[in-house]
């Protein structure tokens, strides 16, 4: 139960006795007097309203708690407290502690998923993002905290303690909120956060959060590239081989085993370019093929001879059904045949191809070269499941959203054993707790992948 909604409880219990019992205790002091004063000229009616009266009273009282005068300290929509109660809350914690943190936390896009979804949709959004939040921050040890809707899609928390103890856990927080989807609704999540050495007065430290959200729009509007100058940067980048690619360890058996590769362009002016801006770019100047290549090249390059891990790299399913693709790529494995078996490519396509043979006959190929292949997204895409039935196959890679939740365990034991029937192995990624991963260990999973197991790693990959 979120905080918000035992202060409703508490509030309205309060607000109900206050009201009842000094009628409940004036009827009792006046049945009292009665019985006392006439007891023996009481007629056996007297009785019988008594009980009535009683009995009215108590279900007034509970009637009361219940309903409250339709008096509400909490959010319709959201389930968080109101602005006003929680001002008056706040209020009261600023008075009480000398160290004090206000978080504020928007949905950024709030207008649009209003505009593109409809308001019923928007408004699920924000309970869902208050869940996720709350959720998020209890795993964190950080449980009964205020919340409170203050307009639109901005709510702010309240935190005991200076916001250096928060910092941390609010920049991973902004960080894992990057994914966040209710639906298929993309989310966009602004954090700030400010604390009593700034000003121990709430409208002051209210309007300071809302200054640094201004500054952190402002500075993310900078960033961004209009579409010439975007399509320009994508194309420069792969021409000229500028791009960085992070890894992130995958074990079996407590080892790591693999690496897959995550790769950022870079623009001229220095301008990171993350996959959710270039991709698209890629796929409508049909560079798909080229900038896959670019990847595969450099992880053969930087493929040690000495180590036993592979190199796993998301590839494009079209770029594997391209001849120029295929034949490029038997060259790169024909100069380096030190790379054999170290290199998995991870697919993913949210259309089947029907050509299933052909298909498989690629994948033969490119698994003779020494190229291991895993499908993606299992349980997510449709696609998925009719790969691992169709295709000739080395893993596949369950959907991130069934590392989230333990209550998920009986589908991901379903998928394990549905793939370990079939010879394949499975990898679970984006484990971020150890019930997470005993959780998978459990059940037999084979590779296993998370920030709690290992931290993305920076390579060097300027020419």
């Amino acid at each position: 139960m979120l905080l918000p909604h035992a202060k409703e409880r508490e509030y309205r219990f309060k607000l109900a006795l206050r009201m009842g019992l000094p009628i409940f205790a004036l009827i009792i002091a006046f049945i009292s007097h009665t019985l006392i004063n006439s007891y023996e000229t009481l007629q056996p009616t007297f009785y019988f309203e008594a009980i009535l009266l009683l009995a009215f009273s108590i279900y007034f009282i509970f009637y009361l708690i219940y309903n409250g005068f339709n008096v509400r300290i909490t959010d319709e929509i959201s389930n968080t407290f109101t602005r006003e109660y929680m001002y008056k809350y706040l209020q009261k914690e600023l008075q009480k502690e000398d160290d004090y943190s206000l978080v504020l936390i928007s949905v950024n896009n709030l207008n649009d998923i209003n505009t593109t979804y409809g308001i019923k949709n928007g408004d699920k959004v924000l309970n869902r993002v208050v869940l996720w939040v709350n959720n998020y921050l209890k795993d964190k040890d950080i449980k009964n905290f205020p919340m409170g809707h203050i307009k639109g899609g901005d709510f702010i928390l309240g935190l005991k303690g200076n916001k250096n103890r928060y910092k941390i856990i609010l920049e991973l927080m902004s960080l894992k909120a990057q994914e966040l989807k209710v639906d298929d609704m993309e989310v966009q999540i602004i954090v700030t956060i400010t604390d009593t050495t700034f000003s121990n007065e709430l409208d002051y430290m209210v309007e300071n959060l809302f200054e640094h959200q201004k500054d952190i729009k402002l500075s993310t509007k900078e960033e961004q590239l209009n579409p010439n100058e975007l399509d320009s940067s994508v194309i420069n980048a792969i021409k000229n081989r500028n791009f960085l690619i992070s890894t992130q360890s995958i074990f079996e058996n407590n080892k790591s085993v693999m690496k897959e590769c995550f790769v950022k362009l870079k623009s001229s002016s220095g301008k990171i370019l993350f996959p959710k801006s270039y991709m698209k770019v890629i796929n409508r100047l049909g560079l798909m093929v080229d900038f896959d290549l670019m990847i595969i090249e450099k992880s053969i390059k930087d493929c040690p001879r000495s180590s036993d891990e592979i190199f796993a790299i998301s590839v494009s399913p079209t770029s594997l059904r391209n001849t120029h693709f295929l034949v490029k790529l038997k060259e790169f494995i024909n100069n380096n045949p030190n790379i054999k078996n170290k290199i998995m490519f991870i697919l993913s396509e949210r259309e089947y191809y029907s050509q299933i043979n052909r298909y498989n006959n690629i994948l033969k190929t490119l698994r003779d070269m020494g190229i291991l292949i895993t499908i993606d997204r299992l349980g997510s895409i449709h696609t998925s499941f009719l790969y691992l039935r169709d295709l000739d196959i080395d893993a596949v890679r369950f959907d991130s959203y069934y590392a989230k939740d333990i209550k998920n365990r009986n589908i991901v034991d379903g998928f394990n054993l549905m793939a370990h029937k079939k010879g394949v192995k499975t990898w679970i990624k984006k484990i971020e707790n150890e019930k997470i991963k005993e959780f998978a260990q459990e059940i037999g999973v084979d590779y296993l992948q998370g920030k709690y197991l290992a931290p993305l790693e920076i390579r060097k990959t300027d020419e």
